[in-house]
């Protein structure tokens, strides 16, 4: 078996791995550094970001009042000693991506241009049009292919993380390409895989997000943090459930009812269309349930609309690709006629547990972007932070596990440990001649997780969730795959992402169904107010061999004492 070696590993080439591996190869140019990807980096999801990076530039707006909207945002949930550091992060990484070459808009002055975001006070949002993370990915991949001591793993797929000693010791890795099963070794680690928003069926998210990074690292004894918090879109275009960015409302645009209302004044009279996206999530799930969705199009999926007509002459020059899209899969023009949406899965608030300097709990283990929690986003995270984030702490991890791997070592490899996974995947499932069919059970998890672990929540539905979900894994332990070759194996992929989902899906229900109360994304109809008495912490998950086991940590509060989000 080959074992591959390298100073540090990152596991995942969207934006927060990119700029890691960046960050990491310009400390010295003698640390070697392997970016892993199970597909080609320049199609991570990272891609698919649209409308903005919030980051203070002008000089009317400030770092407090960023931190402020930030916290507001989150319910309070977020660690505010790591919002008011990571302000101070973001406006480095705008001019340092701008001085590579991103295009990002511009004012007629020259200057960077800033729009409006959901929950903002101030329009700091920067932009490149409405294709944002598409630019910022072409800048950081043509940026990393200029260091020879970076070293791509494109479409390696990894399947499980060894610890041994409570330190990295080996990934074990399928080479996609060739169905080869390998080991890789590194100094340092660090975690950059995403988020796990295919756990759901109407999702923003591309279809191979399903939370691979999250569960190879609770296997192995990481805890995850905040898990329950998972945030759906106000826009996601029915019925593909493709983004539709804020940018859209933050031009001008608004959502409007079956009866042609606008109906976000109702629910936040002062923002309106502009508040956070839980609350527009909340306000059209309600409007929903009163009647006052429209339905017929798009069979039985209801939605509301939303009228970009008012905006027509900007449609071209801020949106072309929202336009392009609405055009190519729904035969709409925009300039003309409405876009119908509904929320969407779009981010998972939670992640693996790390601190402001992006460290683990386990030395030489690191994580950045959506895979971590660290956590600024708490219970609702603001649009236009996350880009930002994946630059600011993907740079951070980048030079913490290169500090790390400068004074480390390779240890001896586990080779017991890599052995027993190849025999759990190429033995019990690759070679098994009959069994469950994966793709039925991976629809059935996201129906269900669909049904009863969305916008809105309640005991029953969660408890119904979860004995759907012990009995999928049921079924999960007889799976077969059809297809046997070693080459492109996608179906041998699926059965492994599937078994990721399932883990994930058992720790968000619990998590939800413990957390009595409704805070930021996560709504329960059974505990509608926020209770900071008792639920003014971090739930966190650790793995047991019995399932997920449950305990708290405390928010870290700085200067802004929890008070009612008012918009």
């Amino acid at each position: 078996m080959e074992v591959i070696k390298e100073d540090i590993i990152i596991i995942g080439g969207g934006m927060a791995g990119l700029r890691a591996a960046i960050s990491a190869a310009e400390y010295d140019s003698k640390i070697s550094v392997g970016l892993i990807s199970k597909l080609y980096p320049i199609r991570s999801h990272s891609v698919s970001a649209e409308g903005g990076t919030s980051a203070v530039l002008n000089p009317k707006d400030n770092f407090d009042l960023h931190a402020y909207d930030t916290i507001k945002g989150s319910d309070y949930l977020a660690d505010q000693d790591a919002v008011e550091t990571f302000v101070r992060l973001v406006p480095e990484q705008i001019y340092t991506t701008d001085h590579w070459g991103c295009p990002w808009s511009r004012n007629p002055d020259g200057t960077i241009s800033q729009r409006d975001f959901g929950g903002l006070s101030f329009p700091r949002a920067t932009f490149a049009a409405d294709k944002t993370g598409f630019h910022v990915m072409q800048t950081l991949f043509s940026r990393a292919l200029k260091y020879d001591n970076i070293h791509f793993y494109n479409e390696y797929f990894v399947t499980s993380l060894i610890i041994d000693n409570n330190r990295f010791n080996a990934l074990t890795v399928i080479n996609i390409k060739t169905g080869e099963f390998l080991a890789f070794q590194a100094k340092s680690l660090i975690f950059a895989a995403g988020g796990a928003g295919r756990l759901y069926k109407f999702s923003t998210y591309a279809h191979f997000v399903t939370g691979d990074g999250d569960a190879i690292a609770y296997r192995a004894g990481l805890p995850l943090k905040d898990m329950e918090f998972i945030q759906f879109h106000p826009t996601g275009l029915v019925p593909s459930g493709i983004l539709i960015t804020e940018g859209a409302r933050a031009d001008g645009g608004f959502l409007v009812n079956n009866k042609g209302e606008r109906f976000m004044e109702k629910y936040a009279p002062s923002k309106k269309d502009m508040a956070p996206r839980d609350i527009v999530s909340r306000a059209i799930m309600w409007e929903l349930q009163n009647g006052n969705g429209i339905k017929g199009k798009y069979g039985d999926i209801e939605y509301v609309n939303l009228d970009l007509t008012g905006i027509a002459d900007k449609l071209e020059e801020r949106l072309p690709m929202i336009t392009d899209i609405a055009r190519k899969f729904n035969n709409i023009d925009p300039a003309n006629e409405p876009i119908p949406v509904r929320p969407a899965t779009h981010y998972t608030m939670g992640g693996i547990h790390v601190n402001v300097n992006t460290e683990t709990t386990v030395p030489g283990i690191f994580s950045a972007g959506e895979n971590a929690a660290v956590s600024i986003h708490g219970g609702n995270r603001l649009g236009s932070n996350s880009t930002n984030e994946c630059l600011a702490f993907g740079n951070v991890a980048g030079k913490r596990a290169a500090e790390f791997a400068m004074s480390g070592n390779i240890p001896d490899i586990n080779m017991n440990k890599v052995l027993d996974e190849e025999n759990r995947i190429y033995d019990a499932i690759l070679k098994r001649n009959s069994g469950e069919n994966v793709a039925a059970i991976r629809e059935d998890l996201r129906a269900l997780m669909d049904r009863y672990v969305g916008v809105f929540r309640d005991e029953n539905g969660l408890l119904t969730a979860l004995k759907g979900i012990k009995q999928l894994k049921s079924r999960y332990g007889g799976i077969s795959v059809e297809d046997k070759s070693m080459t492109f194996n996608i179906e041998l992929q699926w059965a492994l992402e599937v078994g990721f989902m399932l883990e994930l899906s058992e720790i968000i229900t619990k998590g939800a169904l413990l957390r009595k109360e409704s805070r930021g994304a996560h709504y329960r109809i059974d505990f509608p107010e926020r209770d900071d008495t008792n639920f003014l912490k971090h739930t966190m998950a650790r793995y047991t061999v019995n399932g997920p086991e449950f305990y708290y940590i405390p928010v870290t509060i700085t200067k802004w004492k929890p008070a009612p989000r008012v918009y």
